[in-house]
């Protein structure tokens, strides 16, 4: 940036971290056959379970933030590879749920203990991934995934004819 630049906006640092952990955990879950995508629906689907849920794939989608679309692209996928399987909800025959195989749980243990190392790694800098600046960080992060973001109702003025 030029000298004469305020910097960087906001925006733009978070669409740049968010690439850099997104690349980040597709390189260390790669070994394991997953994707960083792939990785946020079994650990997720995972923690769900845990919980004494069977998730279907809107409620998968809506715990991830990701497209119901994309997880169920990404829940055939899985399938494919043996990690989850997919069944028609009995009290709901137009949702299917999800839940991890055998092989499945096996592979998301391995990745979210891979992953929680790497997490440890990258927040180093705020002091590890218990430290005060990072529970700062994380609060911070809740907030703005928390604001509502919509088309901004300002444009009415600049679409408006000007009349004399």
């Amino acid at each position: 940036m030029s000298n004469g630049s305020p910097g960087p906006t906001p925006g733009f640092l978070v669409w740049r971290l968010a690439n850099k952990w997104r690349v980040a955990v597709d390189r260390a879950v790669a070994p394991l056959g997953l994707t960083h995508a792939q990785y946020s629906v079994v650990a997720s689907l995972h923690g769900m379970q845990r919980a004494g849920e069977r998730p279907s794939q809107r409620q998968l989608a809506d715990h991830t933030g990701l497209e119901a679309l994309y997880v169920s692209k990404l829940a055939r996928a899985l399938e494919s590879a043996g990690l989850i399987e997919r069944t028609r909800d009995p009290r709901d025959p137009r949702a299917v749920q999800l839940a991890l195989t055998e092989q499945g749980r096996a592979v998301t243990r391995q990745a979210i203990e891979v992953v929680q190392e790497l997490h440890q790694q990258w927040l180093e800098p705020l002091g590890g991934l218990d430290g005060t600046r990072t529970r700062a960080f994380t609060d911070e992060l809740r907030t703005l995934l928390d604001a509502p973001l919509g088309p901004s109702v300002s444009n009415d003025q600049s679409t408006q004819e000007t009349t004399p």
